[in-house]
């Protein structure tokens, strides 16, 4: 059954709602984005997040100071790199990992392979930022690849409207959805409530 993430949360009505549709991860980006937020302002958010739900942070090539100061004061049960970490840095960090890889051809999707991870999450490549750019890419790169699709995280220009495509053809472990709930650019709970129960229905 494809699970939930709703990443890019900055709103305490908006956390409550994604969790009462019954999402199984929240993201919190940490780097730099229009989505960014303070580890203060993850903190009281993810009071609102129950414990059977993810608390992911989303980071940029962040330092060990950073990573340490985000994971124990959210606190946080993965860390997702979304930059240019190497399979060193990830590794040394000791943390929960997801490593996002942005796909523009097959060749991005096999560089998953040089990370020894939790979950791989594949995304469309960023405009101003990394991810969050509201684009999808070429689903079909993934079946060329051999990634277990219990580790398998998917992302990129996801939204109510195509989730259930995007499930039926890649079967991911589960899917991230940023800007394809919100209207204006701002987290939109009917938009949020849509795309959870838009993949639930996609389980059975």
């Amino acid at each position: 059954m494809t699970k939930v993430k709703i990443c890019g949360l900055k709103e305490q009505q908006h956390v409550r709602a994604a969790v009462e549709a019954g999402a199984d991860a929240i993201g919190f980006v940490f780097a730099p984005s229009k989505r960014q937020i303070s580890i203060e302002q993850a903190h009281q958010l993810a009071k609102e997040v129950p414990g059977e739900v993810l608390k992911i942070g989303v980071f940029v090539n962040p330092s060990v100071e950073e990573l340490r100061a985000a994971v124990e004061g959210v606190p946080l049960d993965y860390v997702q790199f979304h930059g240019e970490e190497t399979p060193e840095f990830i590794r040394q960090q000791g943390y929960p990992a997801i490593k996002a890889l942005s796909v523009r051809d097959e060749e991005d999707v096999r560089a998953a392979a040089n990370y020894n991870v939790d979950y791989y999450l594949f995304d469309a490549p960023g405009t101003d930022f990394k991810g969050g750019s509201g684009h999808t890419f070429d689903w079909t790169l993934l079946e060329m690849v051999g990634i277990p699709r219990d580790k398998l995280i998917l992302a990129g220009g996801l939204k109510a409207e195509n989730i259930a495509e995007a499930v039926c053809l890649v079967s991911p472990y589960m899917v991230d959805v940023s800007s394809g709930v919100e209207t204006d650019g701002i987290k939109d709970e009917a938009k949020i409530n849509a795309f959870i129960q838009a993949v639930k229905k996609g389980r059975a």
